[in-house]
């Protein structure tokens, strides 16, 4: 569930946009946001510029300026052909200016910084046999060894992210909903549930478990107090010459005006993920991170929810940049370093074959966005997306994006008030696992499909998904 934002990284860490909350106080439709996202969006970091904030390596909120220098160790590691397909069909597929990037037949030329107009040169191989070894810390499928037959992900390395922070964070995240006096639905609760289950599955099959978040508490030591001066300063530049301290009530229309709120997206958006990511990229250094969530539609007034009968599933992995991320230098060098290190080869198949077992298990159908403004449908299952989100780009091995379940549909709704529990249980009407342990299973079962294909061990993945007994 997204909530109304001024600052943006114009998508950031599971940003739906097609989450549109149907509050009528809101007094927008779905439309209407996107559009006003992404022009707040950029009207916010012309304001973020001017004020000389990061102007001078021209980066996005809370970035880090590029180590260009890097990208000296994947000289000759890629073909001309390769190079050109991931820019095009991949992380490009919005186009961008064109002096971002320039492909030659032996080079391609990536701008730097506009004002100094220094580019960076790469060197293609000039055939696959030329090719030089990828630098990077995580490993495929196929250079794992041969999968034991009890042990079937013996020694990958999977980081599991827990999406959001649950507990007495969940208000301020606005992932908290309550229907009368049921138990409030959390979704930072759910996702940890679900990461410890799913722990326990892959450590019984040999996977080297970790975690990026295990408790409801954030990662980083920042506040939201820290970032009061920063928010007052991009308010005041975005046109609220007096911007107001704090929010009145959680309908407030002018909320997103207020330091209190920015400040607060600041914290738990863009500080937060960014240390996942330092432990990801320095500390755990894993083969592949499963982000783990729960969708949802919108739901007007969180005490008073609105439920739904929709339900759906998709994937996400990273790509489909918009030509306004690809303007931030730090952005633009985080795509070039990803598309070098080749993670989308290996999140793709992965993420897809993760896609066919969760709909396997589930019986959902694949999510449809609305428009085609921020994603590019990729894969062969129907249910995967690339999208520029915060955790995809940053954390540098692949990573696959699970957004299974609509939280506040009727179904998932009374399933997560059942909890947690072994074998089955009537909802509905329905015998039904726990939500948590079919999340878990099917995302194991999934990694299970690929690794044991991948890797030339003997179990294939499952067929096609039939649907789900209905709950009548």
């Amino acid at each position: 569930m997204n909530r109304y934002i001024v600052i943006s990284d114009l998508r950031f860490n599971d940003l739906n946009v097609h989450r549109a909350d149907a509050a009528k106080q809101f007094a927008w439709n779905a439309l209407a946001w996107r559009t006003r996202l992404v022009t707040t969006s950029t009207l916010l970091f012309t304001a973020i510029l001017a004020a000389g904030l990061q102007a001078a390596e021209n980066i996005s909120v809370l970035g880090n300026k590029p180590r260009w220098n890097i990208l000296e160790h994947y000289q000759q590691t890629i073909t001309r052909g390769e190079f050109a397909h991931l820019i095009n069909d991949v992380y490009g597929t919005h186009g961008f200016a064109p002096d971002l990037i320039e492909i030659e037949d032996d080079t391609a030329r990536i701008l730097m910084n506009r004002d100094a107009q220094k580019f960076f040169t790469l060197r293609f191989a000039s055939g696959r046999e030329e090719q030089k070894l990828v630098p990077r810390l995580w490993r495929s499928a196929k250079s794992l060894p041969r999968a034991k037959r009890d042990k079937l992900l013996s020694g990958l390395k999977i980081a599991l992210d827990p999406g959001h922070l649950g507990g007495s964070w969940a208000k301020m995240e606005e992932r908290w909903f309550q229907v009368g006096d049921s138990k409030p639905v959390q979704e930072g609760d759910l996702t940890l549930r679900v990461a410890q289950l799913l722990a326990t599955r892959l450590r019984d099959l040999g996977a080297k478990v970790s975690f990026v978040r295990s408790v409801d508490e954030p990662t980083t030591s920042t506040r939201p107090d820290d970032f009061r001066e920063l928010a007052r300063k991009i308010l005041i530049k975005n046109g609220v010459p007096q911007p107001r301290a704090d929010v009145l009530e959680p309908t407030d229309p002018g909320k997103e005006q207020t330091i209190r709120w920015q400040s607060e997206i600041l914290f738990y958006r863009y500080s937060e993920i960014r240390r996942r990511a330092a432990l990801v990229n320095f500390k755990l250094h894993p083969d592949l991170v499963i982000c783990l969530h729960f969708n949802a539609e919108g739901w007007g007034d969180p005490t008073n929810p609105t439920l739904t009968d929709t339900n759906h599933l998709h994937l996400l992995v990273n790509g489909s940049f918009l030509a306004e991320e690809l303007e931030f230098d730090d952005e633009r060098f985080e795509m070039i370093r990803r598309l070098l290190s080749r993670a989308y080869d290996e999140e793709l198949p992965l993420a897809d074959t993760i896609a066919l077992a969760m709909a396997r298990e589930t019986g959902l159908p694949p999510y449809a966005y609305p428009t085609t403004n921020s994603t590019t449908k990729v894969g062969t299952s129907g249910y995967v997306y690339a999208r520029n989100l915060l955790a995809t780009r940053l954390y540098r091995c692949p990573v696959v994006y699970c957004e299974p379940y609509v939280m506040n549909s009727n179904d998932v709704f009374a399933r997560i008030q059942a909890g947690d529990y072994e074998g089955t249980r009537k909802i509905n009407g329905v015998e039904r696992k726990s939500i948590f342990r079919e999340y878990a299973d099917s995302v194991a079962n999934g990694l299970v499909d690929y690794y044991s294909n991948a890797r030339g061990g003997s179990r294939s993945p499952n067929p096609m998904p039939q649907p789900a007994p209905s709950a009548k």
